[in-house]
């Protein structure tokens, strides 16, 4: 007779070889074709809402590992929200104005912006963007990620763009929008501002120099004037020093006059920066000040036939570096024009939007001002102004598209005031009050940015974008002006036309009927041609969206973005929202790291080091992509490598098993038929429910607290150890060998269909689509209805489940197990033994209590898959020795009762009773 057909061996068409880059593409297309997203969202029509307001990314380019990161993130956090029974909508968004798009279509295209017609160029960047969208809609739907990907929202569209103007229009209406001129960060190749966010900063070297300023009325200080006296300044822009208007000193700051004997002349800094500058000087003090005193002070500027400059007072002046005096420019930079205003100091602005000096830069006219610099500076040495020189390596701001250095410069610009109505206190109250910041240190981070930013620069000098509705008006000197009607009824043409009408139609067709200006009641009206920030578009998304789009109430439950987005959409999206709805367009904000290589290393071309999502998707499939997510601590920097890979593969490959394992024992079962009740259930089976339960509600808190690593642990760690290494072991032989349909064998079937049905959905928002594809082949209880795992709810824990006692009971015995094992490995190794099945194990214990203990588990030679144990009284030891009785064919134990029964000579009485059934 052969005794192998008398087994239950697993059996499942769920198959050891994973083939994801074949499946996901099947399993993707699968769920179009079944709705499964949208049989998800009629589930939780009703409930409780749960919505993940995404941030936009940009439409300009495949997506990146950063991307993948990102959406993975917030896949699983809107999945896990699902299962636990919330409304939880996903809208994903993308942005698609802004220089970002224009960049890459302008580098694509090999031209710059002056080669085309206005409307022309945004009729290709709408097309390249909308390109994009689809590219990239199709990259993050291949990552798994569900959403309302037929319906997203897009910053291009006319519905969009109305909700842009509208709410200029309400911020106008409120008084946060006005004109200035003002300093701000420009980019001279994209010829554009930018905002504080656009800027990125990396090394540059620039030249440093000390430069001598000479002072016209050295006797206002009672110093002597025989000798040149002349303010020592420093700085790392010698080609401000054109548009230099004062010397800007610390009124608490001790300055010292000193006289250097080699050619006599007199120099003016702060003391303490003496020693360091003037070291290989003889010297003499002449004088010591206070600060206040220097603004008793004029000097001649280096540059320009021009009126004396004073010496002016500025906090933010210091003697950490430098000389202690700042050469002021109001027209380069926040600080000088802050000083400049309360002074009334000129604004001079020598250089035009290509970063090239105009006339009033004579006599460096032309000339761009970076490559000026040299120039400028042998004409100072030439005029014995210079007084050192010496290149360094610093941070400085680059412009985040084309990576170019970038420059300050006045230039008059629309600006969103964070002071107006207490703007600036109100956020950090929101801050501080309202939002849970997912790191903690989010909080402080956003904090000190609010505090210092100046205001918001909304302008744009380019082609693509939502355009600023103001007006030149004749009758008020053509100054530019923003008129709330005009917005608001631009607005409704952009809705109905979309933002291309207010370049298409002559100005009088875009004015309300009948408009007139208010202030000198003219109807000579021009149009203007700035655009709104980028980050205004998407810094609105919450009004748009929410209110626009999906009709729900802000704030949204959660923004998830990377860490850079503190300076930011968080900040770009706060400030409307505090300013127009005085409350935080978000309850909670999630960060995460950016992804590096496996040394740390930023990830470049010119590195060789760059991981693209698609080769990891096409060389094994998404849901490594997905497990490497969920196993990474994305409070820090995400590393990922061929080795990192290699890693997740295995890992994915022992959960795989666990399922598969699982799968091929329910061959057969019946969970309408076959499931027993708690109380009939054997006590190692209880013990393993106990442990189901732990691991649920462990996972549910992982979750709860956005802490995905410990959900990778926890998960990991629960098929790896407690089933792979305890459990689904000591089951094989009650498994295989008990009769089908014995209470032993159903027992711990009963138990694996919980913990099947339980891991699927706990692991469906990680592995979605492996949890698919296993919840295929599980045995499904009549009523349960759900063609997707996707559609199921999150496992429900009974409470008898629960079980500290058992919990406590098991520990002793587990722990006892783990040292027979080791023993057992070591003899194995020896090669006494070959499989534990041929081993007697004999526990000795010098305590009564213990030997009880060990006794009460009649299964423990099971537990530890040995054929006979024994306990006996003696010292501290486990010793091993060959089985007794010989080799039961069926079930492999060896046992003294083989052949006892004479139809089976080869069979233990166990195996031969059941085989005669």
């Amino acid at each position: 007779m052969d005794y192998q057909k008398t087994l239950n061996l697993p059996q499942t068409d769920f198959a050891m070889k994973a083939g994801l880059t074949q499946k996901e593409p099947q399993m993707l297309a699968r769920w179009q074709k079944d709705k499964i997203y949208e049989q998800i969202r009629l589930k939780g029509k009703g409930q409780a809402p749960f919505i993940l307001h995404d941030g936009p990314p940009y439409a300009n380019g495949h997506i990146h590992i950063g991307h993948a990161l990102n959406k993975i993130l917030k896949d699983m956090i809107v999945k896990y929200k699902t299962m636990k029974g919330f409304d939880a909508l996903y809208v994903p968004g993308w942005d698609c104005h802004g220089l970002p798009i224009e960049h890459q279509l302008l580098k694509d295209m090999k031209a710059s912006k002056s080669d085309f017609d206005t409307l022309v160029f945004r009729k290709k960047a709408h097309d390249y963007a909308m390109k994009f969208v689809g590219v990239q809609r199709e990259e993050f739907k291949r990552l798994g990620i569900f959403g309302q990907w037929d319906d997203p929202y897009l910053t291009l569209s006319p519905h969009y763009e109305y909700w842009i103007l509208k709410s200029l229009g309400e911020l106008t209406k409120l008084g946060f929008v006005y004109r200035s001129l003002k300093p701000v960060n420009w980019c001279f190749s994209c010829e554009t501002a930018l905002a504080e966010a656009e800027v990125e900063y990396e090394d540059h070297t620039s030249p440093t120099v000390y430069v001598r300023f000479r002072v016209q009325n050295p006797e206002s200080l009672g110093l002597p004037t025989d000798n040149q006296v002349s303010l020592l300044i420093w700085t790392t822009t010698p080609w401000t020093l054109l548009a230099n208007v004062a010397v800007a000193a610390n009124p608490h700051l001790t300055y010292v006059a000193l006289r250097r004997a080699q050619n006599g002349e007199i120099l003016i800094l702060e003391r303490s920066r003496a020693a360091e500058i003037l070291a290989d000087d003889v010297l003499e003090t002449v004088k010591i000040f206070k600060g206040e005193e220097l603004t008793a002070l004029k000097y001649t500027p280096p540059f320009r036939n021009m009126q004396p400059c004073p010496v002016v007072l500025a906090d933010y002046v210091t003697n950490e570096d430098g000389t202690g005096l700042v050469h002021t420019a109001p027209g380069h930079g926040q600080e000088d024009f802050q000083t400049g205003l309360r002074y009334n100091l000129p604004v001079l602005m020598p250089v035009n939007s290509k970063g090239v000096f105009t006339d009033e830069g004579a006599p460096f006219t032309g000339q761009h001002v970076f490559k000026a610099n040299e120039v400028i500076i042998t004409d100072l040495h030439n005029r014995g102004l210079l007084f050192f020189r010496k290149d360094i390596v610093h941070s400085y701001p680059h412009c985040w598209r084309c990576k170019n250095p970038i420059i300050f410069r006045a230039t008059h610009q629309w600006f969103l005031s964070i002071d107006h109505l207490n703007l600036r206190s109100q956020l950090r109250e929101v801050i501080e009050d309202e939002v849970q910041w997912i790191p903690p240190g989010g909080r402080e981070r956003i904090l000190s940015m609010i505090n210092t930013r100046p205001d918001w620069c909304l302008s744009r000098q380019r082609l693509w974008g939502v355009p600023i509705p103001a007006l030149t008006c004749a009758g008020c000197k053509g100054d530019q002006k923003l008129y709330v009607e005009v917005i608001e009824h631009v607005a409704h043409l952009v809705k109905k036309h979309g933002s291309d009408v207010w370049f298409e139609k002559d100005v009088k067709e875009l004015l309300p009927q009948g408009f007139k200006c208010p202030d000198c009641k003219g109807t000579d009206f021009q149009k203007t041609h700035d655009i709104l920030d980028v980050w205004f578009d998407s810094g609105v998304s919450h009004q748009a969206v929410f209110h626009g789009m999906i009709k729900s109430p802000l704030p949204a439950d959660l923004y998830l973005e990377g860490s850079d987005q503190h300076r930011g959409w968080f900040q770009s999206s706060l400030i409307p929202s505090v300013a127009m709805d005085k409350k935080a367009p978000y309850k909670q904000v999630l960060t995460h790291g950016f992804v590096v290589d496996g040394s740390g290393r930023k990830m470049s071309k010119s590195l060789g080091n760059v991981v693209k999502p698609q080769e990891i998707m096409d060389a094994y499939g998404a849901e490594i992509l997905r497990l490497w997510v969920v196993s990474s601590s994305y409070n820090e920097d995400v590393r990922i490598s061929k080795e990192i890979v290699d890693r997740l593969v295995d890992a994915y490959r022992k959960i795989r098993n666990t399922l598969r394992y699982l799968l091929g024992n329910l061959h057969g079962f019946n969970p309408d038929k076959d499931l027993l009740k708690y109380e009939e259930i054997l006590e190692l089976d209880r013990w393993a429910l106990n442990r189901l339960a732990s691991m649920v509600g462990g996972l549910d808190a992982g979750y709860e607290q956005y802490d995905f690593v410990q959900v990778f642990k926890i998960v990991y760690s629960f098929c790896n150890e407690d089933l792979s290494s305890i459990y689904l072991d000591i089951l094989k032989d009650r498994l295989y060998t008990c009769p089908l349909k014995s209470k032993e064998r159903l027992s711990a079937q009963t138990v694996l269909y919980y913990i099947l049905d339980s891991l699927l959905r706990v692991l469906a928002p990680v592995l979605s689509f492996t949890s698919e594809e296993a919840y295929e082949f599980v045995p499904k209880r009549a009523a349960q209805k759900a063609v997707s795992v996707h559609c199921l709810s999150w496992p429900l824990v009974e409470k008898d489940w629960i079980s500290p006692s058992i919990e406590d009971r098991y520990k002793g015995i587990l722990n006892l197990r783990s040292f027979v094992m080791k023993a057992l490995d070591e003899h194995r190794k020896a090669g006494k033994i070959g499989s534990g099945l041929q081993a007697k194990v004999i526990v000795s214990s010098p305590e009564k209590h213990t030997l009880e203990y060990y006794r009460s588990f009649k299964d423990f030679a099971s537990i530890c898959i040995v054929s006979q144990v024994e306990f006996k009284e003696g010292p501290q030891n486990i010793e091993i020795l060959p089985a007794d009785g010989v080799k039961c064919s069926r079930c492999w134990n060896w046992r003294t009762d083989v052949g006892s029964v004479v139809a089976h000579p080869s069979l233990c009485g166990r195996c031969a009773a059941i085989v005669e059934q």
